[in-house]
């Protein structure tokens, strides 16, 4: 495995996004190597399926920022099997394959399977690097988007029994006087009630609160 220059921190993990390329052959390896560093895009490089997919099980591996470049025909692994066993272990980092003219139809199963992007050889350098800077912003959202939603899953669990029944009516719809019938309390509980929902959820409108409730509910 060739290691082209990392950022980490104190846990040995890149604070930057990295683009993962994965190829059995050395010339296509160092050629992406010496491109993405031109123009600053930090690399790994990795000469079998195999290999990257030990390195990716590794503790230290950051498995959230960044993107894989695989090659779609691989001697040992493929990167279509490569692209199973990612899938798998629930692997986020979106997939790039590098693909020959034949393997079209290969490309097209492998984005039906999550792939983000295929390129078929031989390629331009600007196609390429456009499509990592897309998976890259890409990665760097969807992990955006997991960690709002889990600090939103972490404020749900300080909501009382109570306060995620009111929720949920807020939810569906219904006023508060409506709740207050439906749970046998006074309207003016309710209300106290639903602020404190406001509150523990720090969400800054109705609309906010409810988009919040259904974007954790839809996943």
């Amino acid at each position: 495995m060739e290691n082209n220059k990392q950022n980490k921190d104190s846990n040995g993990e890149t604070t930057k996004p990295l683009a993962h390329i994965i190829d059995d052959d050395e010339a296509v390896l160092d050629s992406l190597g010496l491109l993405f560093d031109s123009v600053d895009i930090d690399n790994q490089c990795y000469r079998s399926a195999t290999e990257f997919l030990d390195e990716y099980q590794n503790p230290t591996f950051n498995k959230h920022t960044g993107c894989i470049v695989l090659d779609i025909r691989m001697p040992e692994m493929s990167g279509m099997d490569c692209q199973k066993k990612l899938n798998q272990l629930d692997a986020s980092l979106p997939i790039i394959f590098l693909t020959g003219h034949g393997d079209v139809q290969l490309a097209v199963e492998a984005m039906k399977n999550g792939a983000l992007d295929f390129i078929e050889k031989p390629f331009r350098e600007q196609q390429l690097l456009t499509a990592i800077q897309n998976a890259i912003q890409y990665s760097v959202y969807s992990n955006k988007k997991q960690n709002i939603l889990h600090q939103t899953m972490e404020k749900l669990d300080l909501l009382t029994r109570r306060e995620s029944q009111i929720l949920e009516a807020i939810v569906d719809g219904k006023a508060n006087k409506v709740i207050a019938i439906d749970l046998n309390l006074s309207e003016r509980t309710i209300e106290i009630h639903r602020a404190h929902v406001m509150e523990k959820m720090q969400a800054n409108s109705l609309a906010h609160l409810i988009r919040m409730y259904l974007d954790v509910n839809k996943n």
